[in-house]
């Protein structure tokens, strides 16, 4: 995993990296199907503001969302990470 490392004084950071035999996860989970293999929860003060968000930057909203304060999210390689509001 080569490439920029994030700044020490930077707050909180996430490193990604590829995978070439990487294959799309299934949501809601299916057996015999790719899993996802990490879940990000992310608490914000206005769901929808943040879904528009999301959906701007290349996210998608999951068909199959289980919560009324809650919104399942894909990213752009179809990993699952949920917008929620207290």
């Amino acid at each position: 995993m080569g490439g920029p490392r994030p700044s020490e004084d930077a707050g909180y950071n996430f490193s990604f990296a590829t995978e070439k035999n990487y294959s799309r996860p299934v949501w809601p989970t299916v057996d015999g199907e790719p899993q996802m293999s990490l879940h990000l929860d992310i608490e914000v003060d206005d769901l929808e503001q943040a879904v528009a968000y999301a959906v701007g930057v290349g996210a998608e909203q999951a068909e199959y969302q289980p919560q009324e304060t809650v919104r399942v999210m894909l990213d752009p390689a179809g990993h699952p990470f949920c917008l929620y509001t207290d």
